[in-house]
């Protein structure tokens, strides 16, 4: 079922509760940066998004937009209610765009797996042995 939330309306608490959560775990990341190209959140690590977060203010349906190369993770992300590949041919890359509303949506800590999967797709290996406590090594 689309979301029927007229634009302009606050998103639904709960949903920007999951928003913010996921967007915390993605800035704690090692080497994780907060940009806003085309005024949409996105993190990045070495000048490469690994999440499009879109916007919080209620002028979009909120969602997140992550590379999935996993075909496990990617299958398992489209099922999620509403999920597609991403536009702009980004799908065919194994972009994913997950909505963060209405009902049935994953939990937190899944879209945050999920977020750490693409940072691990997008990071340089230096920073991936930092996430897994190798320090660089």
């Amino acid at each position: 079922m689309a979301d029927t939330k007229p634009p302009g309306r606050p998103p639904a608490k709960a949903a920007l509760a999951r928003w913010e959560k996921v967007r915390a775990f993605a800035l704690e990341l090692p080497g994780a940066v907060e940009e806003f190209p085309w005024g949409d959140t996105v993190a990045k690590v070495g000048k490469k998004v690994f999440v499009f977060l879109g916007v919080s203010d209620g002028s979009y349906p909120l969602g997140m937009t992550v590379k999935l190369t996993d075909p496990e993770a990617h299958a398992h992300a489209l099922t999620a209610p509403g999920a597609e590949p991403a536009g702009y041919g980004l799908g065919k890359s194994g972009w994913v765009r997950i909505p963060l509303e209405g009902p049935d949506v994953p939990p937190a800590e899944l879209l945050c797996d999920w977020v750490e999967e693409s940072y691990r797709v997008i990071a340089p290996k230096k920073l991936i042995a930092e996430l897994d406590g190798d320090g660089g090594r």
